[in-house]
């Protein structure tokens, strides 16, 4: 394992350099009121890449995710994603570049007055032209890759939390995202349950080929998905590099995330 994540490490070093990039942030700040939350983070994610970025709580991570997708809006610096400044693009672009970035939220989000396959063909809504059979395949494609083609009728409330989180992952899925940004996927369950998301996150990024954005607190979890880690710290970029770089870091907290 730790020889395949050293040649991942490698790969991806060569595809940043290579410009071969789905995000990249430059100098990003972001304040509430007067709380500085992003003091200067800048980071790339390279085409196909898991990249875990790790940190305590209050350090920026989700309000870093939402400013990718436009659901905040930073204070200064530049976002690009998919070769799109955010900062310059109307609504209606902006709209489009949300239709290829996919985002997991902690709650999974999944309205509740619909069934499963009601909800996973909500995002399909705005497209014009496609027949229902093409919706109830893709609906049933996307629920059979998180394992759960058998619960396409049932309501939310009939589902455990880690059942939850796949059906929101396989409607993220449905539109074929080219990113996905993942937001805690495995808060508030159990470590059997959370290992198995984990693991989907995993086998995503080899099917699709997505570059995704994972924030977290588990370790183990980090552990599975990341090709590459960023660690944040007080609204920066504290340290980078590969699980078992920063894993045997000298920095003792550094450390402290891996005990």
């Amino acid at each position: 394992m730790e020889t395949e994540n050293k040649s991942d490490a490698l790969n991806i070093k060569d595809s940043l350099v290579n410009g071969n990039v789905a995000i990249e942030i430059k100098h990003l700040k972001k304040s509430f009121g007067d709380k500085s939350v992003l003091k200067d983070v800048s980071l790339s994610l390279a085409n196909g890449e898991n990249l875990v970025v790790l940190g305590k709580s209050g350090s920026g991570k989700s309000v870093l995710i939402k400013c990718i997708v436009g659901l905040i809006y930073p204070d200064e610096g530049e976002l690009n994603v998919l070769g799109k400044n955010i900062s310059e693009v109307n609504d209606k672009e902006l709209n489009e570049l949300r239709k290829k970035v996919g985002f997991l939220f902690q709650s999974a989000a999944l309205y509740d007055s619909m069934t499963v396959r009601e909800n996973l063909e909500f995002p399909l809504r705005d497209l014009r032209k496609i027949k229902q059979e093409e919706i109830d395949a893709r609906v049933l494609e996307a629920l059979t890759n998180v394992g759960l083609a058998e619960v396409i009728d049932k309501m939310p409330s009939e589902l455990s939390g880690g059942m939850r989180k796949r059906v929101g992952l396989a409607r993220t899925l449905i539109l074929n995202p080219a990113i996905m940004l993942y937001d805690e996927p495995t808060t508030g369950l159990d470590p059997i349950t959370s290992k198995e998301i984990s693991s989907l996150i995993l086998d995503i990024q080899k099917k699709y080929n997505t570059a995704s954005i994972i924030i977290t607190h588990d370790i183990e979890c980090a552990r599975i998905t990341a090709n590459r880690m960023i660690i944040l710290k007080e609204g920066v970029c504290f340290m980078e590099g590969t699980f078992q770089e920063l894993e045997q870091s000298e920095d003792k907290w550094v450390r402290s995330f891996f005990i």
